[in-house]
Parts: structure tokens; C-alpha cells; sequence
């Protein structure tokens, strides 16, 4: 009998995978499959059903599986071998920054150590990237940070959409004007992770204003090329928003739990 659950992801959007189209298959299936092994529908070291099983249960021809099992496999998600079956591998070996692996963490619920380790690298990142900034910034780049900044402003604290929305764009602005195409790759391929951690930071921020003079610091210290104080502030915010974080997360869990109880 088929998983109540998987059965809603199969006709997720109200189109069953098998009535998609070649293409649509493909990544429908691919979507499906990330989202089962991340949720835990498929555990860790878990062994999948046999491919003539997952054919009949997701509606699709073998080819289309097996193209799905070879993404997976790149993703460092699932390992097969000859008569052992395929394998859910360890979290610690998946492609995070693959866009669907992404897209599937944060609708499921990213946990408290993916949080943690994307900080952790916006930490390694972002105070060089800063003062790269500061030293190589051009004008149109100098306007485009404070006009991101001027967005923050004017957000009401009371709408955390825009205010973050706003966020992403001042961080992405200056890691551009690093002139380093690395901080900007990276970036850009976690930019729906930057997003929701300031979504979760924002919320849990006690005060507007700080976090305002904070971002404030950054520009400022940018503007006057400075590059060891815009590394200094940025530093700063990173560590501020750190704690926030673990509030929103600590909020978070104890939410569930009088939820639960």
C-alpha cells in the first residue's frame, strides 16, 4: 500500500508525475525522491525498494528512474551496488547547494546545524568580502549597497519580508563589490538559504535600530575605505546575528513543544 504521504507527492501541484511531460517526469521524480530522503520517508543508510517497485509506485519508466538514481547519486545522496540495492548515504555527504536539495531543506524545515553551518561560512566569507569592498568597490557598486541600506530603512520593522528581502540585497551587494567571482558564486548559490536565515534572524531581532546601526557601520566603513573597520563591523553584525539565530531557533523548538504537549 502506498504512502499516504508520498501519494500527495506524486500529484503534487494536481498533476500526477506520469502526465508531465518527458521533462517534467524527470524532475518531478527527482524533486519527489530529495524531498523523501531529506523529510527521513527515506532514511539514512536505508536501503530503497527495488527499481521494479519504484517504478509502479511513481508512475515511470525505467529510464526516467534510472536517470533520477544517477542524479541522486551525484548529489553524494544515495550509493548503489550490484545486489547490496541502493543506499541512503549519510547527510554529511550531500550537495547542499544543489539548488532542489536546497529548495527541499528549507520547505521541509531546515534543522538547527544547517542554520548553524551556513553562519559559519558567512563568517569565513563575509568580513574579507566586506573589505575587498572597501578597497575595490566602484561608485555604481557604492550606490547600489546604500541603496539596499535605504531599503532597510524603510522597512517597517513589523514586515520582516521586505526588511529581509532588503538584508539579502546589502550582503549581495558588497560581496559583489568584492570583485572576487568566487564570494559571488557562492552567493548566488545559497541565496534562498541567505534569505531564510534572515528571515529567521529578523524575526527573533530585538531591535530594529540596532540592526540598522549595525548595517550602517558596514556601509560607512565601505564608503570611507576603510578596509579593516568594514571587516571589524561586519564581524560585529555576523556575530549579532548569530545570536539571533539561536534565539529564533530555541523559540522555534519550544514552540513545537508546547505545540506537541
Amino acid at each position: 500500500m502506498k504512502n499516504p504521504s508520498m501519494t500527495r507527492t506524486l500529484t503534487e501541484h494536481g498533476t500526477p508525475i506520469a502526465q508531465r511531460g518527458k521533462r517534467g517526469v524527470r524532475e518531478a521524480l527527482l524533486h519527489c525522491l530529495v524531498e523523501m530522503i531529506v523529510s527521513g520517508a527515506f532514511p539514512e543508510n536505508s536501503t530503497l525498494p527495488n527499481e521494479a517497485e519504484l517504478t509502479e509506485r511513481f508512475g515511470v519508466s525505467r529510464t526516467s528512474l534510472r536517470e533520477a538514481m544517477q542524479y541522486l547519486s551525484a548529489l553524494g545522496m544515495v550509493r548503489s551496488r550490484t545486489r547490496a540495492g541502493t543506499t541512503i548515504l549519510p547527510k554529511e555527504n550531500w550537495n547542499y547547494l544543489d539548488p532542489i536539495v536546497l529548495d527541499v531543506m528549507l520547505s521541509v524545515g531546515a534543522d538547527e546545524a544547517f542554520y548553524s553551518s551556513l553562519m559559519d561560512a558567512r563568517q569565513l566569507l563575509e568580513p574579507a568580502a566586506a573589505a575587498q569592498a572597501a578597497a575595490n568597490a566602484n561608485a555604481r557598486q557604492l550606490y547600489q549597497i546604500s541603496k539596499a541600506f535605504e531599503d532597510m530603512v524603510e522597512a517597517n520593522s513589523r514586515d520582516t519580508e521586505a526588511w529581509s528581502r532588503a538584508d539579502l540585497e546589502f550582503h549581495a551587494a558588497i560581496i559583489n563589490a568584492s570583485g572576487n567571482w568566487v564570494y559571488r558564486q557562492f552567493a548566488s548559490a545559497i541565496q534562498a538559504a541567505l534569505l531564510a536565515s534572515f528571515r529567521l534572524t529578523n524575526r527573533a531581532s530585538q531591535s530594529h535600530e540596532q540592526a540598522i546601526s549595525s548595517h550602517h557601520d558596514v556601509l560607512e566603513a565601505i564608503r570611507m575605505r576603510q578596509p579593516e573597520a568594514a571587516r571589524q563591523a561586519m564581524e560585529h553584525l555576523l556575530n549579532a546575528a548569530r545570536g539571533e539565530m539561536t534565539e529564533a531557533l530555541r523559540q522555534a523548538r519550544a514552540g513545537s513543544g508546547s505545540t506537541e504537549s
